[in-house]
């Protein structure tokens, strides 16, 4: 009788570990205002809408909005422990804008990106990189240095890349603030849809999600 006691809350529990739900994974967006949602409320801003959308695709995702406004390279740089303490499986980069608007030396940029992709990867995390492209008007020799950055470290470093954060929003009037940067509510809406489909291609990939194990 004990026995089949035994047998029967075994049977249960095993039942139970098999329909609990998973844990959701924890995609940290570690950026600067872009990611931060300036000049939007934080329900618009690109981490809340991102996560709507997966959620809407039916995916157990929690994106963590680590952006500051007005954050470089190396501000992201100094702040990755204190990011790291929410303990994301997942950090995409969204780094070097305010890097190119202050017109930073891209060997500057660069090597301050390559560190925090380092460090990011010495902690077991998985990384992701989003691309940005300098201004136009710093001439063409300033933008191709600035703007090959992110191949290069994403080839080094064997993380996925994509291209440009800003891609389908950048000087589109009707798509950004007054400022002409800052993407208004209908820009994050565009940059939400057209990064949706790397963020599950790369959710889907094995090798590119290694969950680490957490106390």
């Amino acid at each position: 009788m004990v026995n089949s006691l035994l047998i029967a809350i075994l049977c249960l529990s095993a039942a139970h570990a098999q329909t609990a739900p998973a844990a959701p994974v924890k995609l940290a967006i570690l950026g600067d205002s872009l990611a931060a949602g300036y000049g939007v409320s934080p329900a618009q801003a690109m981490p809340a809408k991102l996560e709507a959308a997966l959620k809407k695709a039916g995916r157990n995702v929690t994106v963590i909005n680590h952006g500051v406004s007005g954050d470089t390279t190396a501000g992201g740089l100094q702040r990755i422990d204190w990011m790291l303490a929410d303990k994301p499986d997942i950090v995409m980069v969204e780094l070097g804008a305010n890097d190119a608007l202050r017109a930073t030396d891209p060997t500057v940029t660069e090597k301050n990106l390559d560190a925090i992709i380092g460090k990011l990867k010495e902690a077991g995390v998985t990384v992701w990189l989003a691309g940005m492209l300098a201004p136009r008007n710093y001439g063409p020799e300033y933008a191709k240095q600035f703007d090959g950055i992110y191949q290069r470290l994403a080839e080094k470093h064997g993380v996925p890349l994509y291209a440009f954060f800003l891609d389908g929003v950048a000087q589109d009037p009707a798509l950004n603030q007054g400022d002409g940067i800052h993407p208004n509510p209908a820009g994050v809406d565009v940059i939400v849809e057209r990064i949706l489909p790397f963020v599950t291609k790369n959710l889907d990939d094995n090798a590119s999600v290694r969950r680490p194990a957490r106390p």
